[in-house]
């Protein structure tokens, strides 16, 4: 994983974007995200110049060369340096502005891991077998979990060091699920709102399609056969500090300035 990054200010929330060829979303996405919170831009091998797009705007862009939604997710949490680090589509589906609630939520102490409840606003937003394959996955996780949650969609956030004490292995379509799954084993409380779920911009990589739907279930049903760890027990710690890469040290930043040490990468 290679960054580059053009500030040197930790911000108090990052906002991961995977991106895999979203430059026609990708303008509208970052004029959403709010005042004061870094979006960090995973390119996961995009051929059609999104990492260049968000460079120009002066945008933290992370270079994920492993194909995956979850390599692109977990790039980022393990880039981030800020307390709090949110996850949202690149593809103009969600509007990134929708987080600052989820935010206010986990600074207010009531909720370990906030998530968006999807709500087509369109005829088409979500299809119709998309959308049979996340009922169906919700329903096996509320027998694994007791969670009774409708939607497992990419919009969340939580609190960066206790995502990390998770220990995600997912690297495909299951990340989200996993981080849902192991959250709630560790006795995290996990709350869900509703949020408006548009058209997106472009081709689906995933849902669009029968194959990529199908593709996503059975990731994401290899997640739900995992057993609980034992070692998980109890609510994540309220914490802020220096990023821990898989290794646990802090990752470095790849042409960054003496000052920025310790930065995302």
């Amino acid at each position: 994983m290679r960054a580059v990054t053009t500030s040197s200010t930790p911000p108090d929330v990052d906002v991961v974007l995977p991106c895999l060829n979203e430059a026609g979303a990708l303008p509208w996405v970052l004029s959403r995200i709010p005042v004061g919170w870094r979006a960090l831009v995973v390119d996961n091998g995009s051929t059609d110049g999104s990492a260049e797009l968000a460079r120009e705007r002066g945008v933290t862009v992370v270079h994920e060369p492993r194909r995956g939604f979850g390599a692109a997710c977990h790039a980022g949490l393990t880039a981030s340096d800020a307390g709090i680090v949110c996850f949202c589509d690149c593809d103009a589906s969600l509007d990134p502005a929708l987080l600052v609630p989820f935010v206010r939520e986990l600074r207010a102490g009531e909720s370990d891991l906030v998530l968006g409840r999807r709500r087509p606003q369109r005829r088409g937003s979500w299809p119709a077998h998309a959308r049979a394959g996340n009922l169906a996955l919700t329903r096996i996780l509320r027998r694994r979990t007791g969670l009774r949650l409708h939607d497992l969609g990419p919009l969340r956030a939580a609190r960066r060091l206790p995502l990390l004490e998770l220990g995600l292995t997912d690297r495909r379509s299951g990340y989200p699920l996993q981080m849902v799954v192991r959250a709630a084993d560790a006795g995290w409380r996990i709350t869900e709102h509703d949020v408006p779920y548009l058209p997106r911009t472009g081709a689906s990589k995933v849902t669009g399609t029968w194959r990529g739907t199908w593709q996503a279930v059975r990731d994401m049903s290899r997640v739900l056969a995992e057993p609980a760890p034992p070692a998980m027990d109890g609510a994540p710690p309220e914490m802020d500090g220096a990023p821990l890469s898989a290794e646990g040290a802090p990752p470095a930043v790849d042409g960054a300035p003496p000052a920025m040490e310790g930065a995302a990468r």
